[in-house]
């Protein structure tokens, strides 16, 4: 069993859901972007996004592409991101780490390298937001064979024609998309996401995680309310690039995952 199959086997039993968060690597230095990850897990995370840096992120909102910008600016690169999930791995064996991006660093790595290295390093999948699944031979099957999970992105137009497409060769959890747009841009509408979660579950094993504009705790227990998880990562990335010490993030991180813990609202 991989550690993200592991890890909702385990918040099922406890009758709770998942809550994910993303943060980017190296930003806004590695110091304390390494102190951040290291504090995830017992700020209450279940699963973590890692993002990937890149020049041009097409689907993120602003505060994301500032991280980026600060992580790049700093010199992180692809090898120094997979040297960071090396160090977390010295002292966490156990939560899941997830690579989101585009595929371009990936690319630049070269696909057979990259997917050695992330295995080694302790990746255990990848989120490629510009590769569809009519390009799963350039990176997906590769990644699976190497038991890495590739978790696809749903959306509000992924329509039942489209729905089994995404579905193909997707492992791990699927990440769905709540509102069209990029990321951070509104807050989603759980009356209008729980008949879509639904959809996605009839034809699907899999977890059902939902992101994009969850902001608050209260958004996210409403949103873990009608999925199987909830990801958090503009507001999260607000907070590092305000300045804020690793501490108070990694609070705030804490009241986003008591809440989405929680059974009842905060």
């Amino acid at each position: 069993m991989t550690r993200i199959a592991a890890t909702f086997a385990r918040l099922t039993a406890e009758r709770r859901k998942a809550f994910v968060a993303f943060v980017m690597a190296g930003d806004p230095d590695h110091d304390m972007s390494l102190a951040v990850i290291r504090g995830l897990p017992g700020a209450g995370v279940d699963v973590i996004e890692l993002g990937m840096p890149f020049t041009d992120p097409m689907a993120d909102g602003p505060a994301i592409q500032r991280a980026g910008q600060r992580a790049l600016g700093a010199g992180q690169t692809m090898v120094r991101t997979l040297a960071m999930v090396r160090a977390f791995r010295e002292a966490d064996a156990t939560t899941p780490i997830v690579l989101m991006g585009y595929y371009n660093p990936i690319y630049a790595m070269g696909v057979p390298h990259f997917v050695s290295e992330a295995t080694l390093a302790g990746v255990d999948g990848l989120i490629i937001v510009d590769l569809p699944p009519e390009e799963d031979e350039e990176l997906c099957l590769p990644a699976r064979a190497a038991g890495l999970d590739f978790i696809r992105l749903a959306t509000p137009t992924t329509d039942a024609a489209r729905l089994p497409k995404v579905l193909t060769n997707t492992s791990g959890f699927v990440y769905y998309v709540s509102i069209t747009g990029i990321t951070g841009a509104a807050e989603p509408d759980p009356a209008a996401i729980a008949p879509e979660i639904a959809r996605i579950k009839a034809s699907t094993a899999l977890p059902v995680c939902v992101g994009f504009g969850v902001r608050t705790p209260h958004a996210a227990h409403a949103i873990a309310a009608v999925a199987d998880g909830a990801v958090v990562g503009s507001a999260i990335v607000d907070r590092i690039g305000a300045g804020d010490p690793p501490e108070a993030v990694l609070a705030f991180v804490r009241s986003l995952a008591d809440a989405t813990h929680a059974r009842e609202a905060p």
